[in-house]
């Protein structure tokens, strides 16, 4: 099987890149063949190229919307997967989604498209969601398949008449196992807390920053992972909150795996999430977790059993959760051992791409059968 995947930034590695990443790597190991198209090149190319994966970069192909830059990514990309071939399109992220069903449609190509995460979501600014769904409605119809990475994402798509059940599949999540030496120690004290987000309006530092200030009488230190433009902006709130001495703000880093192991408490204070793939890294790892109860968070985190769901913005709430996991390194241990066990069931990597396999078989079947 050739398959093409179509996903717009390089500049970043977030989960849709990891994803891409990762199942193109794994249809290489099995004998088959993948090729990335992506906007530019950067941190995400770089990692493709390391692990031998084949790319072209298409440097119209933005996350912005610019009319003139948009036909020339079409274009771009009717070319490269004219001289490619594939048996099937995969394209990943709403721009890439949009542009690369097009080329691909126009070519008569089978195509997919996975939502992680849609920008219609709830907690996105209504003006945005209007126009989002009506983009998403419309791309839509030039595709084979839509994969959503949650329950909550596919019921959203129903909801908004995106697109009809039988066009719709669930496939959650799912990551590569680490060696035992990345398990995390939850019941060590004094605890460190984790956040693992780029610095930007959805992942609301703020509110995670407020409720420790609350909590300056207890042991804690906070390590920040990732970067972002907001990024000197929460560096001079933790300055007025009077904890600056206790968090870290270590940037985006290539071990994540790492960072985790060495903390007992994981944290994600999202205003909106698809299926957040942070998550599944520090159930993993062995750490309960403490995050906002937006999109498809609920479908990983089992409040009270693997760690707390909050609602969003509920600074109270992330103060309370963490005051009780801080105080009780057993439940900490307890919480954090239950979510390494769901990870074992319910997200690893092979479950996961097995099931894409099955999606793309059926949409070439279908195809075969037309």
């Amino acid at each position: 099987m050739k398959v093409a995947y179509i996903i717009t930034s390089s500049d970043l590695v977030g989960g849709a890149q990891v994803h891409v990443r990762d199942l193109a790597a794994r249809l290489i190991t099995e004998g088959h063949s993948a090729h990335v198209l992506v906007g530019g090149e950067g941190p995400f190319t770089r990692q493709l190229k390391s692990r031998g994966i084949p790319f072209t970069t298409i440097p119209t192909l933005v996350r912005s919307i610019s009319l003139k830059n948009d036909v020339l990514a079409i274009q771009e990309l009717r070319r490269v997967l004219s001289r490619l071939e594939p048996d099937l399109v995969s394209t990943h992220s709403s721009k890439a989604g949009w542009l690369g069903r097009v080329a691909a449609k126009s070519l008569g190509m089978p195509v997919i498209f996975t939502a992680h995460g849609w920008a219609f979501t709830d907690g996105v600014p209504e003006h945005r969601r209007r126009f989002y769904v009506l983009a998403e409605k419309l791309a839509a119809k030039l595709g084979d398949r839509i994969i959503t990475v949650s329950r909550y994402d596919r019921k959203l798509a129903l909801a908004y008449g995106v697109a009809p059940t039988s066009k719709l599949v669930v496939i959650h999540n799912g990551m590569p196992d680490v060696p035992s030496r990345n398990m995390a120690r939850p019941d060590v004290d004094p605890p460190q807390i984790i956040m693992v987000a780029r610095f930007v309006e959805q992942k609301d530092h703020q509110s995670l920053l407020v409720a420790l200030a609350q909590l300056q009488h207890l042991p804690w230190t906070l390590e920040l992972v990732g970067d972002g433009p907001l990024r000197d902006e929460m560096e001079g709130a933790a300055k007025a909150l009077g904890i600056r001495d206790r968090v870290s703000f270590v940037g985006a880093v290539d071990d994540v795996a790492r960072h985790l192991a060495a903390s007992q408490i994981f944290v994600l204070t999202s205003r909106w999430e698809g299926f957040p793939r942070s998550i599944l890294e520090a159930m993993r790892a062995g750490l309960p977790v403490v995050a906002s109860d937006v999109g498809g968070v609920s479908e990983s985190v089992v409040d009270g059993v693997t760690g707390f769901l909050v609602p969003r913005r509920d600074v109270t709430a992330v103060k309370e959760r963490l005051e009780r996991l801080l105080l009780d390194p057993k439940l900490r241990r307890v919480m954090g051992r239950r979510a390494r066990e769901r990870f074992e069931q319910e997200f690893t990597f092979d479950r996961m791409f097995e099931r894409t396999m099955s999606v793309y078989r059926d949409v070439l079947a279908e195809r075969r059968s037309r």
